[in-house]
């Protein structure tokens, strides 16, 4: 598939604000329990700010890929059977919960966990809504796995928490370390799980062929032409024009900074107090975000590229 990158930076905020938010609002529940004590007010309500920052930017990037993005609204209309009216729905509902959770905490209401409460059910929601729009579809078989689906979760939490334990760092010193380790065994979580879906979708082969894909059942078919001898859509849009080596390459890429750099940058950081290592595991993290967003994208294989394989 073609990466859009509307979508690759959409996906990737999004992710960011709902992780920071969980690691927030963890915080916030964990003391009104007494056990632990209260976060000073300028971490919880600069978290929710921050996460409402990074949900906007997502949508704001979301709407690069529309043709016509006056009739946005539209998505929303098949929710009964699909998952990407569903997000559309549910991402402002989020957007909308956390801002009124952050205000009624600024405010000292008693209802600021009850609305914590509906914006967690929001975002848990909305990373399902998220990782089924691409896990429902058979066809392509590097998606459809529940591991899409645990791996955007992973992903959005351990960068949320990356970002939450910077700004611990900044107003909460006494939950640096506690949201540092928390942010660790969640990107560690999330190699396990991606290096989990490398392995599967290495082993995967193509379930149609060449003969197939033109309805022609002779033993010995060699493709001389794609059908189009320049470019068309489908060429452009599902295939992404990349060498081999090239999505090797950014494989390796954001094995290393989206999971063992930002890791020990985390340690690093929380250990010594010094809020730029913390600064720069989060950036380091998401610049592996996008190079594997990219790769998630680039690796599936719509069966209509043994038609589309050869140009001339």
């Amino acid at each position: 598939m073609h990466p859009a990158f509307s979508l690759i930076f959409l996906t990737t905020l999004i992710g960011v604000a709902q992780g920071l938010f969980l690691a927030v609002f963890a915080v916030d529940l964990v003391s009104h329990l007494g056990l632990a004590e209260l976060p000073m007010p300028s971490f919880v309500i600069a978290g929710c700010a921050m996460s409402v920052v990074f949900c906007v930017l997502g949508l704001l990037a979301s709407f690069w890929h529309l043709g016509r993005p006056e009739r946005a609204w539209r998505a929303a209309a098949m929710w009964r059977t699909s998952w990407l009216s569903r997000e559309v729905i549910v991402l402002p509902a989020f957007l909308a919960s956390v801002a009124a959770y952050g205000f009624t905490y600024a405010t000292g209401s008693v209802w600021s966990i009850p609305l914590g409460l509906v914006a967690f059910v929001c975002c848990i929601a909305l990373f399902v809504c998220t990782g089924m729009i691409y896990a429902c579809l058979r066809f392509l078989q590097e998606w459809a796995s529940p591991l899409t689906l645990v791996n955007y979760f992973l992903l959005g939490c351990a960068s949320g928490s990356t970002f939450a334990t910077l700004l611990a760092a900044l107003l909460a010193p006494t939950y640096t370390e506690a949201l540092a380790v928390w942010a660790i065994g969640l990107t560690t979580a999330a190699l396990v799980v991606r290096a989990a879906m490398l392995a599967r979708n290495a082993r995967l082969r193509p379930k149609s062929t060449v003969q197939s894909a033109i309805g022609v059942k002779h033993p010995k078919v060699q493709q001389k032409s794609q059908g189009a001898m320049g470019g068309s859509f489908n060429t452009r849009e599902f295939s992404h024009g990349r060498t081999r080596g090239f999505l090797r390459s950014v494989k390796w890429v954001f094995l290393l900074l989206a999971f063992p750099l930002p890791a020990l940058l985390l340690w690093l950081g929380a250990t010594s107090g010094a809020a730029a290592l913390l600064a720069l595991a989060f950036g380091v993290q998401y610049v592996g975000l996008l190079a594997e967003r990219w790769f998630f994208f680039a690796q599936a294989n719509h069966p209509q590229n043994l038609y589309y394989q050869v140009i001339s």
